[in-house]
């Protein structure tokens, strides 16, 4: 098992890679990369469900529970903010191929 002090020098060296390589994604890359890492939310959110069914006690419940339910806003929060960063890049001018219904109709 992992002692405290190692798990906390993990997390932070992790936490510390993970800020240092985002901050150098460029700014047209954050879609796709955002895309990806809800991928990656999609496999935390499972893995907390298989951990709270294997739960046995009251506090593995409640963790468990949390987890799944942290994990799930995480998920669904990522594809709500990956949509909103999409529409920027759609153009609000209509194509030039397509008639515009509002002129169309006079």
């Amino acid at each position: 098992m992992i002692d405290g002090f190692l798990a906390l020098y993990i997390f932070m060296l992790a936490a510390f890679t993970g800020y240092e390589i985002i901050a150098r994604v460029p700014v047209i890359l954050h879609t796709p990369l955002m895309s990806g890492s809800n991928f990656v939310h999609g496999i935390v959110l499972v893995g907390a469900m298989i951990a709270l069914g294997h739960a046995q006690t009251p506090f593995e419940i409640a963790v468990g529970f949390i987890g799944v339910l942290l994990g799930a806003g995480n998920a669904a929060g990522g594809y709500v903010v990956t949509e909103r960063m999409l529409e920027m890049f759609k153009s609000s001018k209509p194509d030039a191929g397509k008639p515009n219904l509002s002129e169309v109709t006079k």
